[in-house]
């Protein structure tokens, strides 16, 4: 039988590589795990939405593609059925489906996506223009971090 074992990859806040995929995009999209770092298709990050912040509507033809919010409200639309979204939700995008997040909060909207296959996604947010976490942004994702290891 071949059985195979996939190292353990531990990383903090402060080793996440951010990016903006356009420069006037407005969400942050800062990679915690993708193909180049855990050799698997898979990518899976922390995307970050300015106040007023959305994704262009976009669709994938084989990935899955998942949101969990963390912090904040906003909208999430998919084949043109809308629903608000806040802290604790979960939205599963199947492939095909076109698909957009809006930030309608007074604050930013912080969402944990993940999308397998990886259908080249790391590699498009890689492409974009490099940006910092900011304070905010670390201490939304230290305070996660906090309230899961008590």
């Amino acid at each position: 039988m071949n059985q195979s074992c996939v190292t353990p990859v531990f990383k903090s806040p402060y080793e996440y590589q951010a990016y903006r995929i356009s420069p006037d995009a407005t969400n942050r999209l800062a990679i915690v795990f993708d193909p180049a770092s855990v050799n698997l298709s898979i990518t899976y990050c922390i995307e970050i939405f300015d106040v007023g912040g959305k994704t262009p509507p976009n669709r994938h033809q084989f990935a899955v593609e998942t949101f969990f919010v963390l912090k904040g409200e906003g909208i999430a639309v998919c084949d043109g059925k809308e629903v608000a979204i806040r802290a604790g939700d979960t939205l599963l995008v199947p492939p095909t489906a076109v698909h957009e997040i809006r930030n309608t909060g007074a604050e930013r909207l912080y969402v944990i996506t993940v999308m397998v296959p990886n259908e080249n996604f790391a590699e498009l947010i890689r492409s974009g223009v490099p940006v910092e976490l900011d304070a905010e942004d670390l201490a939304v994702l230290q305070h996660n971090l906090d309230q899961n290891t008590v």
